[in-house]
This record gives structure tokens, C-alpha cells and sequence, in this order.
């Protein structure tokens, strides 16, 4: 008996081929790639309260008109959705937060009502964070819980203004901002040495004089106790850089110190046609170091070998413009050929109009054999400053959805775009109504919302777990019921999908994809099935389908 099994054991691995010193071969991990990416957009202020202390810094009051006043969304809530897998669950694999260097402290009228600058992109002092999101500390714990997901943190930054000036928030020097003219965006010197509307200083982002420290902002710095720290680092900086002492390159300095010491993995910029195109090559120089920098110091925390990341946003840039963008009849610029990977592309949302494989095929075309091959653009339906959404009554959420999550590109989640979150306030004036606060209560108790919510979960995890969703090259396979194929090469890695619509028999050709045979999965329903004569049958009642290989 003891002889027949050493016999049958021999015979086992040498059918088997096994050496007991060689190692099982893994299949590759999945790669994260930023041009196929499912980027999470959120307002701090009003996603989540996780700390009501901060709610009232600097005497800040509510007397604001509907929507402009701080509602008490924090660094510490988001923290709290990352740490109960809110955002894992619902397949995001990147945040973008709104800019949080602190604010101005008091409120000024647009025109719009009253406002305080709880979006973030009213700067007063680049060097902190804004109390109202919370501290720094609490900002590095959410960036480690999301690196700790496997989630990439996008820090939104602005080098074009500072903060408008009210009663309690004085101007910059002259030296370091213009006041005016206002940008009537005929040409270029009209949409960039101008300020973007009344009383929202313009950073002299053109300037290579040197200029000394605003003087409220070295009071301020004594009276926090930090002037003679902040003042030695600058003189390391340019020391190191040999830049001249400029507005832009202090205001460099200020941001690229958040990547070195907290890790942040990429930039949104803002305003990005509002600046001279060649600031952003230089920024991205700097981030690109501290970023280096921040992963030589912390080689335990490092995700991958990926470079840090800049997507620029270019005000009504679309991906049909490829490199060239014109900003007046005078001037065209190639934003990609400046620092930025990716640049948000605004048409999407106006494309209600067209299928999703007109978009996916012009997209493929534009990104993998047109200009912006080896660069990419980032997706949205609805955004903080868009007042034409491609679904503004929320009567098209899982049209809205399909379209966002699976065309070609990096998809921009808008918080609240996964629970229908009501675009439309009423006594909100201008883009007050798209800054609601999150609608948590809806997600909790309306089945309704939480059918959107799961539709966004299983495409967006679909998208996370395939980087040839949004990153391959997509290919045509029928008309009805209608299907395509994306096909996404890395290294060693491979990834091949099917989405197949509108199918009412669940019976998909997959020959010229995968292999007679093989198990495959639709991750939609998570039924499986087995290719048969180059088709697979999934016994699920879904109208979609969104099928890939078993990964073991």
C-alpha cells in the first residue's frame, strides 16, 4: 500500500510538472491607472460632519444666503467614510478634495448673496489648513486610512487668486496682485492678466520680480509663533530651486510641501487657462520631487511606481480639442505639453444626444490612436460649478451613470451623483444649488436611492477591478443586443471586458475575446458561466452585463 501511494504521488507530479522548489505563478495585480480611474469629487464642507468643534472658526456666522454659509463637512467626516469603506464599496479608487488652505475669514456678495468661502478656493494663508476642515494632523490620518484602501488622494490647488477682500481680510500687495482689469475673455491677455470677476485679486502669475512677504501675512505668522520657521524654509527653498523670489514660485513652495511630508498623490488644478501654460510644467516639477522625496522617506507607505499626477481644469476644454486648446482668436495652447496629464473634459455632460458607443468609439479613437494618446481627460456629469449637468433633474440617473462609468476615460464621480442627491435647491441663487449637503438620510431609507447607489457600486467597482474599462482600447462587437470590448496591455498585465446592453436572453458572443472553455463572470449579477461554441449564457434577469475573466 505505502509503495503504491510513493508510485501514485510520483506520477502526479510528474503529470503536473510540479517542482516543489519552483514558486506557483500569480497572476499579475491589477494596476491602478489614472487614465482609467474612478475619481470621487467631494465639497468637505458638505459631505460629512465628523467634528462639530470646528464648525464656527474665526467668528464665522451663519447669515450667509441659502447654500453659502459653512455647514460643518470636515476632513475628520471623510476620514469616517474611508475607515467604514464607503467609498472601497462603492469602487472608487481616487478622492478629490476641494482646495482646504485656510480661507478668507469673513463673507462677501458676488451678486449671488452672501457668501463665505466654504468651497475652498478663497485663499488667505497657502501654509495651513483651513480650521473649518480641520488640522493637519487630521488630514495625514485620512490620507493614510485611504493609502491604507488602496485609495489615491487628489489635493485641489490654486495658484491663479487669492481669496476676494471684505472688512476682515486685507489685499495682497501690488506687488503681488492686480485688482483689475476683469477678464472679458476676448483673447488671451484678456482671459489671463485680468481678474476673473470683481474683487478677486489676480495673482501676478506673469511676474519674475522678487517680492518681499505680504506684511499681514509675517504679522500673522508671529503671532502664531511660526514666522522664523517659515522664513528659513523659503530661503532653503530658493536656494535649492534658484527661482526668483515670485508670487508663483512662493506659492509652489507652500503647496508642494503638503505632497512631501503628507504624500498626496496628485493635483486638480484650477483655473488652469487662467495662468500662463508654462507655471504648470513648473509646479509639476516641484510636486514631482516632493513627491519623490515623500516616497524615498516613507518606503513602507508607498502604493506603486506610479509619478505624481496633474489634471488641469481648462474652462470648456473637450477631449475633441485634443492637445490644442484655443483661448481667443490669438493664442493656442498645449496644456499637455505643460505639466498636466489629464485634463477635465466638458463634454460629456452636454452629450446627452449621442449612444454610448458614438462616445466610445470617439473617445477610444481621440485617446489611443489620436492626439492625446499616452495622455488622458477626465470625465463628469455634474460637477460644484457646472450649472448645465447632464442630468439635472436627476430623470436620467442610470442613463447618467452608464455613460459616466463606462466611457473611455477617467470618471468623475460628483458627490452625490451616486445617490441622485437633488440638483435643484430652492432660494439658492447661482451655483449655491449644486453644493447641497450630502443626502445620507436618502441613502439610509429611500429604496429608491439605494437602487442608484448599488447600479453606481457594481459599475464602479467593474471599473476599479478593470483597468480596461476605462483605460483600454474599446471595440465594437454587435448592434443587438448591443456590445464591446475593451482590451488594456501593462507590463505583464492583460485585461480583456465585455459589456453587453439591452440583452433580454443573456447569451453574449465572446469569441474573439476569450477562450473556448473558459469560466467568466458577470460582475454585474456575480453569476458565472462557461464559454460554449465562443458564447457564455449568465442565468441573471439584469439588462447588463459586464463580464471579464475569474481572477484567481
Amino acid at each position: 500500500m505505502k509503495k503504491l501511494l510513493i508510485i501514485c504521488l510520483a506520477m502526479f507530479f510528474a503529470c503536473t510538472n510540479v517542482d516543489k522548489n519552483t514558486p506557483i505563478q500569480k497572476a499579475p495585480e491589477t494596476p491602478f491607472v489614472w487614465n482609467g480611474a474612478n475619481v470621487y469629487f467631494l465639497l468637505t464642507d458638505r459631505f460629512y460632519n465628523g467634528n462639530q468643534q470646528n464648525d464656527f472658526s474665526f467668528g464665522r456666522k451663519q447669515d450667509g444666503a441659502v447654500l453659502r454659509d459653512f455647514k460643518g463637512g470636515d476632513i475628520s467626516g471623510v476620514t469616517k467614510k474611508i475607515k467604514e469603506g464607503y467609498f472601497n464599496d462603492l469602487g472608487v479608487n481616487a478622492i478629490w478634495m476641494n482646495p482646504m488652505v485656510e480661507q478668507i475669514h469673513g463673507s462677501t456678495d458676488e451678486g449671488t448673496g452672501l457668501s463665505y468661502p466654504f468651497h475652498g478656493y478663497w485663499a488667505k494663508d497657502w501654509t495651513v489648513l483651513d480650521p473649518n476642515f480641520g488640522t493637519l494632523e487630521e488630514y495625514k490620518t485620512l490620507i493614510e486610512e485611504a493609502h491604507q484602501k488602496g485609495i489615491r488622494i487628489i489635493m485641489d490647488v490654486v495658484i491663479n487668486h487669492t481669496g476676494p477682500v471684505t472688512a476682515i481680510d486685507a489685499v495682497w500687495p501690488a506687488s503681488w496682485v492686480r485688482t483689475s482689469p476683469t477678464c472679458t475673455y476676448t483673447d488671451f491677455e484678456t482671459t489671463v492678466t485680468c481678474t476673473l470677476v470683481e474683487n478677486l485679486p489676480d495673482i501676478r502669475t506673469e511676474s519674475d520680480e522678487a517680492v518681499e512677504l505680504p506684511p499681514f501675512l509675517v504679522e500673522k505668522w508671529k503671532a502664531e509663533g511660526r514666522y522664523e520657521q517659515e522664513v528659513k524654509e523659503l530661503d532653503e527653498f530658493f536656494e535649492r530651486t534658484g527661482y526668483p523670489r515670485a508670487p508663483r514660485f512662493y506659492i509652489m513652495k507652500w503647496l508642494t510641501d503638503y505632497v512631501a511630508e503628507l504624500g498626496i498623490d496628485g493635483f486638480r488644478v484650477d483655473t488652469a487657462k487662467h495662468t500662463e501654460a508654462g507655471i504648470w510644467a513648473e509646479l509639476y516639477n516641484e510636486a514631482q520631487t516632493a513627491f519623490s522625496n515623500w516616497k524615498s522617506n516613507n518606503p513602507d507607505k508607498v502604493l506603486d511606481n506610479n509619478d505624481f499626477y496633474m489634471v488641469g481644469e481648462v474652462y470648456n476644454y473637450s477631449i475633441y480639442d485634443g492637445q490644442d486648446f484655443s483661448i481667443g482668436p490669438d493664442t493656442t495652447v498645449n496644456f499637455y505639453e505643460n505639466g498636466l496629464q489629464s485634463l477635465i473634459n466638458f463634454s460629456l455632460r452636454s452629450q446627452q444626444d449621442k449612444t454610448l458607443e458614438e462616445i466610445s468609439s470617439e473617445y477610444s479613437n481621440v485617446l489611443h490612436d489620436g492626439e492625446l494618446k499616452g495622455f488622458g481627460v477626465m470625465n463628469y456629469i455634474s460637477s460644484h460649478d457646472d450649472g448645465s449637468p447632464y442630468d439635472k433633474e436627476r430623470a436620467k440617473t442610470y442613463e447618467a451613470a452608464n455613460k459616466l462609468l463606462l466611457t473611455p476615460g477617467t470618471s468623475q464621480i460628483y458627490y452625490g451623483d451616486e445617490t441622485a442627491r437633488s440638483l435643484i435647491i430652492e432660494g439658492t441663487e447661482g451655483d449655491a444649488t449644486l453644493r447641497s449637503e450630502m443626502n445620507w438620510d436618502d441613502l439610509e431609507s429611500n429604496g429608491e436611492t439605494q437602487k442608484i447607489w448599488n447600479h453606481y457600486a457594481k459599475l464602479g467597482n467593474f471599473r476599479k477591478n478593470h483597468p480596461a474599462v476605462g483605460a483600454g482600447k474599446h471595440r465594437k462587437l454587435s448592434d443587438a443586443p448591443y456590445a464591446f470590448a475593451r482590451e488594456f496591455s501593462q507590463g505583464e498585465y492583460t485585461d480583456k471586458v465585455i459589456v453587453s446592453m439591452n440583452n433580454p436572453t443573456g447569451e453574449i458572443s465572446v469569441l474573439s475575446v476569450f477562450e473556448e472553455g473558459e469560466e467568466l463572470i458577470d460582475n454585474y449579477s456575480n453569476k458565472t458561466a462557461i464559454v460554449r461554441n465562443g458564447k457564455v449564457k449568465f442565468d441573471s434577469d439584469s439588462d447588463i452585463f459586464l463580464v471579464s475573466s475569474i481572477v484567481k
